[in-house]
């Protein structure tokens, strides 16, 4: 009996103009953007479907947009294939709340304002301290430890073979882009983000984390919610909120996320929300799985036909 695992984007899949044709081609989908503007008193709908760029590219914007535009995508799809059956959710990041979403832990209203305060709060230790990421392409993860050991950076995206994204301060990230090159990478490059993300450098957006998460019911997920820090199904309540914000500055273990539920047997994957990125490490981690993928309304009746 095959398996299903939903995934959820990540911070960085933004474009304007998301969502905005499945608010326009199905009656149920303005819904739920009128409930995310209700929720969050200003129009985020506008954001993603208008824009401008840098407006939707700020944390506290991008992260809720994100949000909202793969739940829509999730219950457009739920609504298309009434049997859909899944039995496990991962998101990448930001993404890891979605999937949290999905699986029951949290309310939907929960969940968007929770992820419109952490871009906030990872928005202010970005602006506090002065830090970047970069990729690094085509360099195993041993020698890239060692490059972050010796440049003092750290990992903060292990996210297929051969793409892994390193976090820390701007001039250090650079001397680690060098060390990189000299040790094999493909390529290095740095990455148009505002800060260090998954890095200690976030580490003053964490005690205010845990301040929003502890206002909210968390209850036990119906079923597994992978952890992006331990590459583990998620436990108890209390322990769903301490990886969430231990989350903030730890290294983002999704290869190792996706090749434990292939172990267990999954081999049907579907992607929700914008952009492909998950699609793509899942290409480099298992060819033969099975990616399927809802954006728009596009992908949506593709899916929705591959599913029924």
């Amino acid at each position: 009996m095959s398996k299903t695992a939903l995934l959820f984007a990540g911070q960085g899949a933004q474009t304007v103009g998301m969502g905005r044709d499945l608010a326009a081609q199905f009656p149920t989908a303005p819904n739920w953007f009128d409930r995310a503007n209700a929720a969050l008193g200003c129009d985020l709908a506008s954001i993603c479907f208008n824009g401008p760029d840098a407006e939707l590219t700020k944390t506290e914007n991008a992260q809720p947009g994100i949000f909202l535009v793969s739940w829509v995508c999730f219950e457009l799809l739920k609504e298309k294939v009434p049997d859909l059956k899944f039995d496990a959710t991962a998101g990448l990041s930001l993404g890891e709340f979605t999937a949290l979403t999905a699986a029951g832990a949290i309310s939907f209203e929960d969940g968007l304002r929770v992820v419109r305060q952490r871009g906030k709060f990872m928005q202010e230790a970005c602006d506090a301290t002065h830090g970047g990421m970069a990729a690094v392409i085509g360099l195993d993860e041993a020698p890239t430890r060692e490059v972050c050991a010796e440049a003092g950076v750290t990992l903060a995206n292990l996210n297929c073979p051969g793409q892994i994204v390193i976090s820390g301060e701007l001039e250090k990230i650079e001397k680690a882009c060098d060390l990189a090159k000299t040790r094999g990478a493909r390529k290095a490059i740095p990455l148009p983000v505002a800060g260090a993300y998954h890095s200690p450098l976030m580490a003053g957006a964490q005690a205010k984390l845990q301040d929003e998460l502890a206002k909210i019911k968390i209850s036990p997920p119906l079923v597994p919610v992978i952890s992006n820090v331990s590459a583990l199904p998620h436990g108890i309540p209390t322990g769903i909120s301490s990886r969430l914000v231990e989350q903030v500055t730890s290294p983002v273990l999704w290869e190792k996320s996706m090749r434990v539920l292939l172990a267990q047997g999954f081999t049907r994957f579907i992607e929700l929300g914008p952009g492909t990125a998950l699609s793509g490490f899942m290409k480099r981690i298992d060819k033969s799985a099975q990616m399927l993928n809802v954006a728009d309304v596009v992908s949506l009746e593709v899916a929705v036909k591959v599913l029924n």
